[in-house]
């Protein structure tokens, strides 16, 4: 590749991802996945929950939005839990001008093809609009996902994030048999028009705007979404698979733990569930032990990332309950996800049902149990349950016996091995989407030469 860009410059693609976990992961991937197709990259980036520059040496990064420690609106801010989301709403309102002017001085410096930022930063369609410069966005969520955000207006008239009548909870969503009222619900809003429906109003109103959508998952598993999309949206859409290009592991905000690894080796194949729940969610230490007892109570052996702040009013779990340190349970602060899903030993996952999480769960064909906390998280969860058929819903009303109940469904029962076989069949998929005339393929192809087009 070096040698074919010796005569001929890179292009450059500008890239602004959102600075959190879930949304650097993927927007990285990309990044790599495009250097490795010939162009330059540079990356946008607050300070807050910077990226380890270090690791990615072949990237320019500037930093922007947050360099002022004088800026109230900025430094008065949490930036710890869902609290640090606050900083949407700041930068969307207040960060156009900022953006423009790093963008104006790129501009002038160098050729740039475009920019790509997360759907979130929905504020960045009109800078790019003033300068002529086309924006794609990567959305970093499911096309099912989106499709729902879209209709959040009619949700609302229909009363459901509003809802006073608490016997509709069970109801299917209009729209969306596979959603129940209570999914749309646990989002925490009361209307489309309080400053998070706004925002995820103003997100799909920019991302119809922008001059391509690119999603990280791939035709088959989502195909009847995509035609809905196709039909809707006249930018095109590219749906590439990034966690079977790339690793997330460089772009881990938190240190990774590897010494559990000489365990794992050890471990027969499919016999250990993996436990995570991200980067942010929290419970309280009741739920905590409740979780605990339920992995200890299925006989199952697991590993377990507790990361610190995970429960409440708690950097680090200590003492751990009897029972949970031992032959058949490993306790880790972070582990580098990606790798132990692609683990021979790791026979399914329980998840928060992100959908980083999600996704690199299918890619590498592990079963799933999911316990959604906020956001597109229940979503997922529906989908994958009802739709794909590659888990198994548990929700979050910890009790050990349900816990229990639900990883020996998976990992055990004969239930469990039907959800199994779905997930390997999805994985071939995912494989042969990559192979040359592939679905996912063409999708890489097509987006390269879009980009390359402008």
């Amino acid at each position: 590749m070096e040698n074919q860009t010796e005569s001929k410059p890179r292009r450059r693609v500008i890239l602004f991802p959102l600075p959190f976990q879930g949304h650097i992961n993927p927007m990285l991937q990309l990044a790599n996945l495009l250097y490795s197709k010939g162009f330059s990259i540079t990356i946008l980036h607050t300070n807050f929950n910077a990226p380890k520059t270090s690791n990615y040496p072949n990237f320019t990064f500037r930093f922007i939005l947050d360099n002022d420690p004088h800026d109230q609106r900025i430094s008065n801010l949490p930036s710890h839990g869902m609290a640090a989301f606050n900083r949407l709403f700041v930068f969307n309102e207040h960060g156009a001008d900022e953006l423009r002017h790093e963008l104006e001085l790129l501009l002038a410096s160098e050729q740039v093809s475009c920019i790509i930022t997360d759907a979130l930063w929905h504020f960045t369609q009109s800078v790019a609009d003033s300068l002529n410069l086309p924006r794609l966005v990567l959305r970093t969520s499911s096309l099912f996902c989106f499709l729902a955000y879209a209709s959040f207006p009619l949700f609302d008239h229909l009363g459901y994030l509003n809802l006073a009548d608490k016997t509709r909870l069970e109801e299917q969503v209009e729209g969306f048999p596979v959603l129940k009222v209570k999914d749309i619900v646990k989002l925490g809003f009361k209307s489309s028009t309080d400053p998070i429906g706004q925002m995820l109003g103003n997100m799909v109103k920019q991302t119809k705007a922008s001059s391509g959508i690119i999603w990280n998952s791939f035709k088959e598993l989502e195909e009847p979404e995509l035609e809905t999309v196709i039909r809707d949206i006249p930018a095109p859409s590219f749906l590439i698979p990034f966690p079977k290009h790339f690793t997330a592991s460089s772009s881990s905000l938190l240190d990774q733990d590897r010494t559990f690894f000489p365990w794992l080796d050890q471990q027969p194949p499919n016999s250990v569930l993996y436990v995570s729940f991200g980067s942010t969610t929290e419970v309280d230490e009741k739920d905590f032990l409740e979780i605990a007892h339920g992995l200890v109570d299925s006989k199952q052996s697991f590993l377990w990332v507790v990361r610190p702040g995970f429960v409440k009013g708690s950097t680090w779990v200590e003492p751990l309950p009897d029972g949970l340190v031992g032959e058949r349970g490993r306790i880790v602060k972070w582990a580098p996800q990606q790798e132990v899903l692609a683990h021979e030993a790791v026979g399914a996952f329980w998840t928060h049902s992100g959908w980083n999480s999600t996704f690199e769960s299918i890619c590498e064909g592990v079963a799933m149990i999911f316990s959604p906390f906020m956001g597109d998280q229940a979503f997922n969860s529906r989908y994958m349950t009802d739709v794909s058929k590659v888990g198994v819903y548990l929700g979050t009303v910890w009790e050990r016996e349900e816990i229990s109940n639900a990883v020996r469904r998976v990992m055990v029962d004969e239930e469990g091995e039907c959800i199994r076989e779905n997930a390997r069949v999805l994985k071939q998929k995912a494989d042969v989407s990559l192979m040359k005339g592939g679905s996912s393929y063409e999708s890489l192809e097509s987006l390269v030469a879009y980009i390359s087009s402008f």
